[in-house]
């Protein structure tokens, strides 16, 4: 049997819903090992799925473990999930933003692997900081608050868990029907009324292509309206980072100046706006034009700020215990020009050399270590400028680093 379905796929022929059951539950329970799964991702990763097998496999995935119910609490539970990047920290500026404006943010969020920092990674630099709340602690936050950002339970789409980390080392990470059943197993389970996604596309993200995130939009939505969920996506650039500030430290930072209306512009900041409008329309069922006016209204008023600081306080964090590594070395331009491009790839590669991400799952991280962009795409430098600050013990070779700068 197990042979059988690994045959069929391979020869580009549709799953039924019980031959997926079987396989997956199997290999959860022990009975179908790691090379007969690693066989059958792979078969899907080059062959695909129909959609009503990546419905199954979402099913699957959400079946295999508890699927929170918010119900009790009153307004539209509005969730969202970015497919990661560098520099991402828009749900630590996001969720305080849309929670402020009274539409309940539940978020449960995940480590980082690779060059992609993990949002719970972020808040654990926050000195104290509780990312493991127990599901009536949640209910309890988001009753007081309006507001918590939690890890994802052990029992949360546990089956996703054990097939993400076969993907991650079987070369089938990039399998779009795979993210899609994975990303919506888990919003699904998490008790979410309606979900947001954010799509990143470029050199620092899973999907390099403008035409693999669109088919990825549209199959997030097909199975939103499956499971009578309504989801938005937004398609964004992960070619140069997100923001200035690249590591957990450093991101939380940055984060606190944008929600204190200390940064005005970014290519952050502008995510940002998009993102919390988009969430604020679904929560409040109104339009995006007046929903960005609620949002920069929020940012102006320090409500979001002020929101921010409660749901640190209720999780035990401490702000002011948030460090950065002391060394600095700062890059210089070693040439006049205009910088055209900024590689995020490379960057991201470069922040986990610091230590900042983790190439294992068991590895630890350094959340004091970091690099803060002084220079944006666009901007004209003169030698002698700074175009960005390592915080690091280890040295690195300026010209290395300046090289990530396309300057012209």
């Amino acid at each position: 049997m197990i042979v059988e379905i690994i045959n069929k796929k391979r020869l580009g022929r549709a799953l039924t819903y019980s031959e997926l059951d079987f396989f997956f539950k199997g290999y959860l329970n022990g009975e179908v090992k790691d090379y007969q799964m690693s066989a059958l991702l792979m078969a899907i990763c080059i062959r695909g799925m129909s959609d009503d097998e990546i419905f199954a496999l979402t099913k699957i995935f959400i079946e295999s473990g508890d699927i929170l119910d918010f119900s009790d609490i009153p307004g539209i539970k509005v969730d969202k999930h970015s497919t990661g990047g560098v520099g991402d920290k828009t749900t630590l500026v996001i969720a305080p933003i849309v929670a402020s404006l009274g539409v309940p943010v539940v978020k449960m969020s995940g480590r980082g692997l690779g060059y992609t920092g993990g949002t719970i990674d972020k808040l654990e630099s926050i000195p104290g900081f509780r990312v493991d709340l127990t599901e009536e602690e949640v209910k309890k936050q988001v009753k007081d608050i309006g507001l918590v950002v939690t890890g994802q339970t052990a029992d949360l789409a546990p089956m996703d868990k054990v097939i993400y980390a076969l993907r991650d080392v079987t070369g089938t990470v990039s399998s779009i029907p795979l993210i899609a059943s994975s990303i919506m197993s888990k919003k699904i389970a998490s008790g979410a009324d309606k979900i947001l996604i954010d799509i990143k596309v470029g050199k620092g993200a899973l999907l390099k292509t403008k035409k693999d995130a669109n088919k990825l939009s549209q199959l997030m939505i097909k199975i939103g309206k499956f499971y009578n969920r309504e989801v938005r996506t937004i398609i964004s650039d992960m070619n140069v980072p997100l923001g200035h500030a690249i590591g957990n430290s450093l991101e939380v930072l940055e984060a606190i100046d944008i929600l204190r209306g200390k940064e005005k512009k970014s290519n952050l900041v502008d995510l940002c706006i998009e993102l919390a409008s988009e969430m604020v329309s679904m929560g409040k069922e109104i339009s995006k034009d007046e929903a960005v006016k609620l949002v920069k209204k929020s940012i102006k008023n320090l409500s979001a700020y002020n929101k921010f600081l409660e749901m640190v306080e209720e999780q035990g964090g401490d702000i002011k215990g948030i460090k950065v590594n002391k060394k600095v070395q700062k890059i210089k331009a070693s040439k006049y020009g205009t910088i055209v491009a900024i590689d995020a790839l490379e960057f991201g590669k470069l922040s986990v050399s610091l230590g900042a991400g983790r190439i294992n799952k068991e590895d630890s991280i350094d959340y004091g270590v970091g690099i803060y962009l002084e220079k944006m795409v666009g901007q004209k430098v003169r030698k002698g400028d700074v175009l960005a600050r390592i915080y690091s013990d280890t040295k690195f070779e300026a010209s290395f680093i300046e090289n990530i700068f396309i300057i012209e």
